[in-house]
């Protein structure tokens, strides 16, 4: 088949564009940048500028919908925020004959922004963390607990997360929070939970799970990203807390969260309505991918056994871009790389999700150019990394774009 993903820019769509090709599928990608990580590999064929998604998703969709008629395509492929405007769009997809897999808006509306989510969660019993919803700017100088973590309702890549440790960071956040944060509903407060993080991933076909992964993240990358993940060793009771949220809602398509795998069981901090980085999933015997093509396509696809435990996988892009938040510089760059290429320490047995290069050698470009770029100067991490999340992330404005528009 002749696949448009929806993203060229993030890791998510990376990771798809692989597995579809390996499939034997023909790929192309959308982006508002020429310069974007599908650009960088054999596996798509072609990547069609369009405008911005972020402020302007109908705008987005008009364009997307023109490539993908004009290219003769058999499927829209969700990969990343794209899917909130897909959703909103379903009816006006479906008469033009786009196929793509969404959940239905309302259920998307639930789960979109973080204090939605958090609404959601709490009705449905799921586990968080200790959460207080602040409506004012004076309900959150006045916040006494710390540390803390402000959450406003649109955004990615910790972008929307603030970590404040005492009242002067608060009355800074109060102070830069936008009036328009409060006037849409306000932002949550949650305290911090021990453990680790575990990221899970599932697909649902109408409100059924058919296929579902969960992964601890045993080292951060850059913006929260994980460099290096290992597949759960008993990913029963976190699976299943997302299982009961899909069936809910009534879901249809993938859906992700993140949880912190606490002494009392996991508190789910984050909600991702869409499919996020299933390389692991698929290094441990499950796929992601290939349900979600079926649902795409009208078809049901049957449900997958749980993967093998313990299976190690790692994004060096990100473990180098990493290197720069951290501080460590040109020597932690080096040490990073080295590592990588002798196999050793947290690369022992591991496996590259992101860019393998054996038979794709454009995969290394990304990676070549980001080390030199950090060398140069490690402060360009921050460009580096901000780059993709801007082609792809929806802003507050374009989220209520959406909301005054009737659903078509």
């Amino acid at each position: 088949m002749k696949i448009l993903l929806s993203d060229g820019s993030g890791l998510t769509a990376r990771q798809v564009a692989g597995r579809l090709s390996a499939s034997g599928h023909q790929v192309e990608a959308l982006s508002p940048r020429w310069l974007c990580l599908c650009r960088f590999t054999r596996h798509v064929r072609r990547v069609h500028r369009v405008p911005s998604y972020g402020a302007d998703p109908l705008g987005w969709l008009d364009a997307a919908v023109g490539v993908y008629r004009a290219g003769g395509f058999d499927v829209l492929f969700p990969t990343q925020e794209q899917v909130a405007v897909l959703s909103h769009s379903a009816g006006r997809l479906q008469a033009t004959g786009v196929r793509t897999a969404v959940p239905p808006f309302e259920a998307l509306r639930a789960l979109q922004d973080k204090v939605s989510a958090a609404a959601t969660l709490g009705a449905l019993g799921i586990p968080q963390p200790q959460t207080a919803f602040l409506r004012t700017a004076e309900d959150l100088r006045a916040w006494s607990r710390f540390p803390v973590f402000i959450k406003t309702p649109i955004g990615t890549a910790t972008a929307a997360v603030r970590r404040a440790d005492s009242a002067a960071a608060l009355r800074t956040a109060a102070a830069e929070l936008a009036d328009a944060v409060f006037a849409g509903g306000g932002v949550i407060a949650q305290e911090p939970a021990d453990g680790p993080l575990a990221m899970v991933q599932a697909v649902f076909a109408r409100g059924e799970m058919v296929a579902a992964h969960a992964n601890l993240r045993v080292r951060e990358g850059a913006r929260g990203g994980a460099s290096h993940k290992r597949s759960v060793d008993e990913p029963g009771a976190v699976v299943a807390h997302l299982e009961a949220l899909g069936r809910a809602l009534h879901w249809h398509g993938a859906l992700s969260a993140d949880a912190i795998l606490t002494g009392d069981g996991p508190v789910f901090i984050d909600v991702n309505p869409r499919l996020v980085e299933p390389g692991n999933a698929w290094r441990s015997g499950v796929d992601l991918v290939g349900p979600l093509l079926d649902l795409a396509c009208g078809s049901t696809p049957a449900a997958q056994p749980p993967g093998r435990p313990g299976v190690a996988t790692h994004q060096l892009l990100l473990a180098a871009l990493g290197a720069g938040a951290d501080g460590r510089g040109r020597r932690g760059l080096a040490a990073e790389i080295l590592a990588a290429l002798t196999r050793t320490g947290q690369y022992r047995r591991s496996t590259e999700e992101l860019t393998p290069v054996k038979g794709d050698p454009l995969a290394a470009v990304p990676l070549v150019l980001a080390t030199a770029a950090i060398l140069i100067r490690p402060s360009l991490w921050s460009w580096l990394a901000g780059g993709s999340v801007a082609g792809y992330a929806l802003t507050p404005a374009g989220w209520d774009s959406l909301l005054t528009v009737p659903p078509a």
